[in-house]
């Protein structure tokens, strides 16, 4: 058990018969009443994100979670290949369980993959991940890096706003918790 005082963000919880990891917490000390915790959960299983507000002082119980370093194989049809880096064990994952994560996986590429008892719950990516720009705008002399944006289709699929100096086939930095550009790749 956990008290809800000792929350810190990526903890992982079971509440209401779900698993779910703590994204967001705020201690709130009302100047009238009891204090309590405002929070932002991601179910594991699901993916959804809902906010929860707990009494100070509450016990939840904490989930444990064993994270095992995986690498990313291939895609066959809507099940994805990941083969354990110790043990060359596979497991295969049904793409609902990953959509989110499909933007950022390229062949070969290491993640993190979190089991709860034994089950399967998803894929964590690292925080930034290298794309291939792939479709864009072509850049036009004279843009500056402060001076705007535009869409940009990266090899994964995955589009995002960019500066106006990116090119096609420039190598970008992409953040994977808000799918944001970061900078070029050197």
């Amino acid at each position: 058990m956990i008290s809800v005082n000792d929350f810190k963000t990526g903890v992982t919880i079971e509440v209401d018969g779900g698993i779910w990891r703590v994204m967001e917490f705020q201690h709130v000390k009302p100047g009238k009443g009891a204090a309590f915790v405002r929070s932002k959960l991601r179910n594991l299983r699901t993916g959804s994100v809902t906010e929860k507000t707990f009494r100070a002082g509450e016990k939840v119980a904490k989930a444990q979670i064993d994270n095992s370093k995986m690498q990313y194989l291939y895609a066959n049809g809507d099940m994805h290949a990941f083969m354990d880096m110790e043990t060359y064990d596979q497991i295969e994952l049904p793409e609902k369980n990953i959509e989110y994560e499909l933007k950022f996986l390229q062949e070969n590429m290491e993640v993190q993959v979190i089991q709860f008892q034994g089950e399967v719950l998803g894929v964590e990516l690292p925080n930034t991940v290298v794309l291939e720009v792939v479709e864009t705008d072509p850049g036009i002399k004279g843009d500056t890096a402060s001076g705007g944006s535009k869409p940009a289709k990266l090899s994964t699929g995955l589009s995002v706003q960019v500066p106006f100096f990116i090119n096609e086939g420039d190598k970008l930095i992409i953040n994977t918790t808000d799918s944001s550009y970061v900078s070029r790749a050197q």
